[in-house]
């Protein structure tokens, strides 16, 4: 009978596993839609970078009472967790507090320290909740946030909240099991689960056995449903995209738009230059300008959709936000997300042929990609290096160049710059009247 809780445990931890991997294949797939994308930065300055911004969250400074918040829960999310290897194997192997003899009085001092982030998670996650719930700060709003993203954000902050009581829980049970039942070893006293110990004294054994159990149970099972809910569909799948979109950020200037090879090629060939990219092109394959779906962005772009923290820092940034215009670069890649699991559900459903009839258009207006002005704030704002521009350049490229829909206005410019090599309608020879009075 005892191995029962053993095989439980065993069969648990292969279903959530199973669920996690095929959600990252689902994830994969998805990414590997968009086209290829190769990092113009070293690899050298891309761990630097990946370092300093995804570990050392330094963008997330610039506001700092959030920032210190949000580390608590970070390292608590990291450190706290570590001791899920101990878990895994006790509920494995059918032991308790394996590490514990080994380690000896170091264990104490680990687990007081898991208990200082937990605690710490504890505090910040209740802040946050206030923060989104009663406070109501405007970049937690918008008309992207809808019901599922508020909630989202919401029940990931609980599920945290439970998780860490549960371990403290756990732990202020098993201290006062120490000396009645054997299977419970001498571990010294941990500091803050301590503090709860009053509230268990009065139990008899087989109540505090219960309780540690459950707590116990409710941790590892929580821990596998957090796992398997944030991979499924959560916006907190930054915290493992976090690491992969920093390391194949751009580095270049931010300002600096990328060309498109095609168009460059040919233009280089009118003017006689040998091209700069000798790729040779396929004559049959159909060539599009900029994107109309999913498909014609690069993986990278994709996988920008998948790390967006929906934190809103962008938006309040953005100028044409700001103004009252209809551009939220955070819905941009909300939607970009949407699309993706979309076209991916599709294509896994019906073949790689599969037509919906639908685009990236369908999700983003024109009035949106319009009011973009590429001064890049949203970038410079996002904590994990995403590029809602990138995008927003790729859509309206399509606009111009596919469908020759640009503003009157836009039409008038690139026509000047046709023929008179300046936005203006002026020609070249009177460019320097303005300096003859002077």
């Amino acid at each position: 009978m005892h191995i029962v809780p053993q095989l439980i445990f065993a069969v648990l931890l292969a279903v959530a596993g199973y669920f996690i991997f095929r959600s990252i294949s689902r994830i994969r797939f998805n990414i590997l839609l968009g086209k290829s994308y190769e990092p113009s930065s070293s690899i050298p300055a891309r761990w630097v970078n990946m370092t300093l911004t995804a570990l050392g969250q330094r963008k997330m400074f610039k506001k700092p009472l959030p920032a210190i918040l949000h580390l608590f829960v970070y390292l608590g999310f990291l450190i706290v967790n570590a001791e899920m290897l101990e878990i895994a194997l006790d509920g494995l192997l059918g032991t308790h507090r394996l590490f514990a003899a080994p380690l000896g009085s170091f264990y104490t001092f680990i687990i007081n320290v898991f208990e200082f982030f937990a605690v710490a998670v504890i505090i910040a996650c209740a802040l946050f909740l206030v923060r989104r719930n009663i406070v109501h700060l405007k970049r937690f709003t918008g008309k992207e946030m809808t019901k599922w993203p508020t909630l989202d954000a919401n029940l990931i902050l609980i599920m945290e909240i439970v998780l860490m009581i549960a371990f403290l829980t756990m732990n202020a049970n098993d201290q006062l099991l120490q000396g009645q039942n054997e299977h419970y070893k001498a571990t010294g006293s941990f500091a803050f689960s301590s503090l709860l110990m009053p509230l268990f004294s009065g139990l008899s054994a087989s109540s505090l056995l219960i309780l540690e159990r459950s707590a116990w149970w409710i941790h590892i099972i929580g821990v596998m449903f957090f796992a398997n809910y944030v991979f499924y569909n959560s916006k907190h799948l930054h915290i493992f995209f976090a690491f992969l979109n920093t390391y194949y950020a751009r580095l270049i200037p931010q300002g600096e738009i990328d060309n498109m090879a095609s168009v460059t090629k040919e233009v280089q060939l009118m003017l006689g230059i040998t091209p700069t990219d000798n790729t040779p092109t396929d004559p049959a394959a159909p060539m599009r300008f900029g994107a109309k779906d999913v498909q014609d962005l690069t993986w990278k772009n994709l996988m920008d959709a998948y790390s967006c923290t929906e934190c809103g820092r962008c938006t309040e940034q953005c100028p044409a936000n700001i103004t009252g215009k209809l551009l939220s670069p955070r819905k941009i890649m909300m939607d970009t997300r949407d699309r993706l699991e979309e076209v991916g559900n599709n294509i896994r459903q019906h073949g790689a042929d599969h037509q919906d009839n639908k685009s990236l258009f369908d999700y983003i207006s024109d009035e949106e990609i319009l009011a973009c002005t590429t001064c890049n704030a949203c970038v410079e704002a996002c904590p994990v290096q995403i590029s809602p521009v990138e995008i927003i350049v790729q859509m309206r490229r399509y606009r111009v160049m596919e469908e020759s829909k640009a503003p009157g206005s836009w039409n008038a410019m690139f026509s000047n710059i046709e023929n008179n090599q300046a936005p203006w309608k002026f020609s070249p020879a009177d460019r320097f009247n303005w300096a003859d009075k002077l």
